[in-house]
């Protein structure tokens, strides 16, 4: 076991003096842990979820002691939002748990057992050698965006709104000090003493850099304008577009953001231009009218532009296609890992700056700013000339110290293979800190290991209201008697007003034009027509799986269901019984205590039992009574289980036209894999399926890696 797991210490685990400080986690990578429960605690993450949770506990944390009786405890997985207690887990509000949650599932694809120590003892880190797939390199871009994009553009709002001098108290102490710091050669310690007031005091925080709804301050003035979206509905998006949960409105920007620089480039590729058409004021039909949108029609554009334009070449003669095709492929997978990098330590740095429990609360604020004093006082003794003959001597040794450097990694490499990982962030400065992937799972396993698993978060079923939202002092204020953003309530009040007419252009003709599909009258009717067709084809081919499906064909089977009928999709299912299919066959995947289901290994199991075998009460209810005693059709340990990984219930292609033709939504499927045998087990027609995949990455003692 880890040092963590063994220690006696009645701390709780991350409040330990040795937690306070930057010790590099050293570990041999070839060491091998065994645990099996979320009881052997072979990570920080699973020690936290173990924890009693004294000061501060939510519903799930006192389920168990509450309803002991009770193997799972049913925390309201089925019922509407406003019937399920608040808070879950204990200093965490609900629909902050739930946008944890939600954005994990959207971010976590594929998942494999590690028996080597965690770097920085927290598991569900992205491994080296992370699998590339353009939907997780769009799902990393999505997260870059909610994340890193974001908050750059929250923190240059900030200091436009300084810059402004519209609330002049705040920026006329800000120049002071600035000033009187630069008069007296103390700029370097002045910033080391401030940042280091910030990281240890969140009030000050707000207090030198007030909040403000990102939609409501202009980014280059800094003075309050209408949001993009016409309302202001949200307070932490850049359009402030309203959303029915938090957290849903910056989610839909990160989407269109990707959408967006895929028009763009699709846009190029197929030659789109801006330019007014000599026919389009015409009267008669005109091939404008009835030709869809060459960027709706992607695939071949290029091709057909240069063969329209004469420039293309042969395909025999054309010799830059493969290489190119292969050195953009190949170092796609190195790009996501270089995005999810960066994301990883942005959110590292804010969950250690604002912990979210069940993680430390001042742990690592005091290790940054531990780590910034030792600077501070050694500008303390340096002069600006020294300053700047120490910078630029080491620009100099690393333009020309070529030659020392190598000699010097190359020893390092020898005696040291490992020392790069050991000089790793998450292992030193940030070890313990978690991304936001890591504190989601650590919540679920409070859930699992309290026998009272999370519920999913709720799901939009209709639009957001159209209605401002109210903004508090929590949300806009300013510091000390400045009006903030200079701005009285009548202008508030028009600022966040609804505005339907309030669409947001460019400003410029030609890129309204380029970014404008223009399908015609005619060209929405060809493309009318083909949804129709498509349509038919889709339920033909579906219908035809049932009928491959009894001749037993093993690929047919796995398509059986997988596109429900309309209303079926969100039934109740879970927090024990997910409905599901396996080799075509209905039935329920089932996550609970060995005790009460065949087979053999420790509790607990997951198993797949047929609709046939299954009580009355299981698919009424989707849990509790009539589960007992159930025949699986195969069972398996959950500690066992060595890699799981989602899957489509179509490929891509198909699930796209479903979803365009049919406009229905596709229950997916999920891949337990076995450790000793290596056997697969392939779920299919799942609706829940993310919950229990959640289920399965919380309950056992593994330490995984994101594929």
């Amino acid at each position: 076991m880890t040092d963590q797991a063994r220690s006696t210490s009645t701390k709780p685990p991350g409040k330990r003096l040795a937690d306070l400080l930057p010790i590099p986690a050293i570990s041999n990578p070839s060491q091998t842990i065994e645990a099996e429960t979320l009881s052997d605690k072979p990570t920080l993450s699973h020690a936290l979820a173990m924890d009693s949770h004294a000061d501060e506990r939510g519903l799930a944390q006192q389920a168990y002691q509450i309803h002991h009786e009770k193997e799972i405890m049913d925390l309201g997985w089925n019922e509407k939002e406003d019937e399920i207690e608040d808070p879950l887990v204990g200093g965490l509000e609900n629909e902050e748990l739930w946008l944890l949650v939600r954005r994990f599932n959207k971010q976590t694809y594929h998942v494999k057992s590690s028996p080597h120590p965690a770097p920085g003892n927290l598991d569900m880190y992205i491994a080296d050698q992370e699998v590339f797939s353009p939907d997780k390199l769009r799902a990393s871009i999505e997260r870059l965006y909610m994340t890193v994009i974001v908050g750059m553009l929250a923190a240059w709002k900030q200091i436009a709104r300084i810059r402004s001098w519209k609330e002049r108290r705040r920026t006329a102490c800000f120049c002071f000090a600035y000033y009187t710091a630069w008069a007296v050669d103390m700029l370097v310690p002045l910033h080391g003493l401030t940042l280091i007031a910030l990281i240890l005091s969140p009030p000050l925080r707000d207090m030198l850099f007030p909040p403000a709804p990102m939609a409501l301050v202009d980014a280059k003035t800094g003075t309050l304008q209408k949001p993009k979206a016409g309302v202001l509905g949200s307070y932490d998006s850049v359009t402030g577009a309203p959303e029915n949960h938090r957290g849903e409105a910056v989610e839909q920007e990160a989407r269109n953001f990707v959408n967006s620089l895929a028009s763009i480039v699709l846009s190029s590729v197929s030659g789109k231009h801006p330019e007014k058409d000599s026919h389009s004021d015409s009267e008669d039909e005109s091939p404008q009218d009835v030709t869809p949108d060459p960027t709706a029609i992607a695939i071949g554009a290029a091709d057909a532009k240069s063969k329209a334009s004469g420039t293309a070449p042969a395909a025999d003669f054309d010799k830059t296609k493969v290489p190119m095709d292969t050195m953009l492929w190949k170092n796609m997978r190195p790009t996501m890992f270089v995005i999810a990098s960066v994301t990883d330590a942005w959110e590292r740095v804010a969950n250690a700056l604002s912990p979210t429990p069940p993680f430390p609360r001042d742990t690592y604020r005091l290790r940054l700013a531990a780590l910034i004093i030792p600077p501070l006082l050694v500008s303390l003794l340096f002069s600006s000339y020294m300053f700047a003959k120490t910078v630029t001597f080491g620009i100099g040794f690393l333009f020309f110290g070529q030659p020392i450097m190598s000699r010097i990694l190359s020893r390092l490499n020898r005696k040291y293979p490992h020392w790069q990982r050991i000089l790793e962030l998450r292992n030193t400065v940030l070890k313990g800190v978690p991304t936001n992937a890591q504190l989601t799972i650590t919540l679920l396993r409070i859930g699992e290991a309290n026998h009272a698993p999370l519920p999913p978060p709720p799901r939009s079923t209709s639009p957001p209201p159209l209605e401002p939202a109210t903004l508090t002092p929590a949300h806009l204020r300013a510091t000390g008697a400045d009006t903030p953003l200079n701005a009285s309530p009548e202008e508030l009040a028009e600022a966040i007003s609804p505005d339907p007419a309030h669409v947001a252009t460019t400003g410029v003709p030609e890129v309204d034009a380029a970014k404008t599909p223009r399908h015609g009258h005619r060209g929405s009717r060809l493309l009318g027509f083909f949804k129709g067709t498509t349509k038919t084809v889709v339920e033909t081919t579906i219908g035809a799986d049932k009928v491959k499906a009894r001749a037993g064909s093993l690929r047919a089977k796995e398509r059986l269901g997988v596109v429900p009928p309309p209303g079926e999709q969100h039934r109740r299912s879970g927090p024990v019984a997910f409905k599901a299919r396996y080799r075509g066959r209905k039935g329920f995947v089932v996550l609970k205590p060995q005790s009460n289901m065949q087979g053999p290994g420790p509790a607990p199991v997951v198993g797949f039992v047929l609709a046939k075998d299954a009580a009355a009460a299981c698919e009424a209810e989707g849990v509790g009574g009539g589960l007992s005693g159930l025949k699986a059709s195969w069972s398996l340990p959950v500690s066992r289980v060595e890699e799981l990984r989602k899957v489509g219930g179509f490929g891509w292609k198909a699930k796209l036209v479903v979803g365009w033709a049919l406009e229905r939504e596709v229950a997916d499927g999920l891949e337990i894999v076995e450790r000793e045998t290596g056997t697969r087990w392939k779920i299919t027609a799942c609706p829940r399926r993310d919950e229990l995949f959640n289920r399965l990455v919380a309950v056992g003692g593994q330490r995984w890696v994101s594929m």
